[in-house]
């Protein structure tokens, strides 16, 4: 499953609300080691076996940091035996990482969650942030309260100016809030990346000639403004992490359960579940994929158990729930179509499941209402015969997959894997 790509739907500017605009900026520190990692470190010294998961984006998903670090964490610990969860997914935040918690991360009991949405997350609300993180952090230790967390803050060129002038940047801040009320150790890794920019030694976005070396002088972070190269930006999010690491084994005490305590926020987002599809919310032409036979199921079986397919114009999703917020976890792709998304007696809107990126298929949500009053509602998403103009929407950033490859587009489908409730199914 390819996680690359999908990253402006990340760092694109969304409307914030006015409260976002005057949220306060937290000052910039590399490391704050709080409560340090006391229960990982005890088992890791004793040669025990440890699970450590890496919780993000394309960014943690890519070869870099995650690799490097995971590499590093075995030399300092040679009699533990270490095993990774790679819990990364391209172009994907924090709003559908509590969603996803428990399958990709929690089912197999790590004992480090380092957690990494504060690029995809850039756009967002700091409030739904708040919710949102809460809710990873509560379910996390409700779950396993002997796991230890540590948030790790990646940056985008736009977030740079914040660092600049000593600040982090809002996602950031607003993480900040939930690792100081749970005493959770953070680590920026864009506090040394902006120090060099400034020093004029790096280069945060740069062209990158064939054959060429990136190291410089001066160096060469990164070609696209967000993901680090493997040789320059990834190794300093490596160096931060090693030279953090004395700071978090001396805060970290002696092994204990986490207790959670009082939540910071009494909305935040701990109840989010993944719910299954099932036959009876579906009318119209659907086919469940098996991954040993579809190329596309199989693609994403790791993330994605179930599978299913709109394979015609009418196709239907129905269900009801009682609760606040309700999304499809689901796929854009270069054979998506338009659907239209009804809930409750608000007008219907359309969603198209395509973009100027989808010159492969990735994983995406598609919301069906959030901040809802509390109770019963209904929704239906349906299918249309409305093509949407890919042409076009590919042509606007500059993708020519589609006149290369354009029976890869010809289909207009719709690929859903499960419901992501805050809430509960209706009877």
């Amino acid at each position: 499953m390819k996680t690359k790509a999908g990253w402006v739907l990340a760092v694109a500017a969304l409307a914030l609300s006015a409260q976002a605009a005057d949220f306060p900026l937290v000052e910039a520190v590399e490391c704050r080691a709080r409560e340090g990692l006391r229960n990982f470190m005890s088992r890791a010294s004793r040669g025990e076996d440890v699970r450590v998961a890496y919780f993000g984006g394309s960014i943690t998903a890519a070869n870099g940091w995650r690799p490097k670090s995971f590499a590093w964490l075995k030399q300092q610990y040679p009699k533990a035996q270490f095993t990774e969860i790679n819990a990364a997914i391209g172009g994907t935040g924090s709003d559908l990482g509590v969603f996803r918690n428990q399958h990709d991360v929690l089912r197999h009991k790590p004992n480090l969650v380092f957690i990494e949405f504060a690029v995809n997350d850039g756009g967002a609300d700091p409030v739904r942030i708040q919710q949102t993180m809460e809710g990873i952090v509560r379910q996390t230790w409700k779950a396993e309260p002997k796991t230890d967390i540590c948030f790790v803050y990646t940056l985008a060129h736009n977030q740079l100016d914040d660092l600049a002038k000593g600040k982090f940047q809002r996602s950031a801040s607003a993480m900040e809030a939930m690792a100081n009320h749970y005493g959770i150790p953070s680590i920026h890794f864009g506090v040394e990346v902006a120090k060099q920019v400034k020093e004029g030694r790096l280069v945060f976005k740069g062209e990158l000639q064939k054959g060429a070396s990136p190291m410089g002088p001066p160096m060469i972070f990164s070609t696209d403004g967000v993901h680090p190269l493997p040789e320059t930006g990834h190794e300093i999010y490596l160096q931060v992490i090693q030279r953090s690491w004395p700071a978090l084994a001396q805060a970290s005490g002696a092994a204990e359960p986490h207790r959670l305590g009082a939540p910071l926020r009494a909305d935040n987002w701990e109840a989010a579940k993944m719910v299954p599809l099932t036959p009876a919310m579906m009318q119209g032409q659907w086919e469940k994929l098996d991954p040993a036979k579809n190329g596309q199921a199989k693609a994403f079986a790791a993330r994605m158990p179930d599978l299913w397919k709109a394979c015609a114009p009418g196709a239907t999703l129905a269900f009801a729930f009682k609760g606040k917020a309700a999304a499809v976890y689901d796929l854009l792709g270069p054979d998506g179509g338009i659907v239209t998304v009804k809930l409750d007696d608000k007008p219907e809107r359309k969603a198209t499941l395509i973009d100027g990126y989808c010159t492969y298929s990735r994983i995406a949500k598609l919301d069906c209402g959030s901040d809802l009053t509390e109770g019963l509602h209904h929704v239906t998403i349906k299918l249309t015969d409305q093509v949407p103009d890919k042409e076009k929407i590919l042509f606007e950033k500059n993708r020519p997959e589609l006149k290369q490859h354009p029976e890869r587009f010809r289909d207009n489908v719709w690929y859903a894997g499960a419901l992501m409730l805050l809430g509960d199914l209706a009877e």
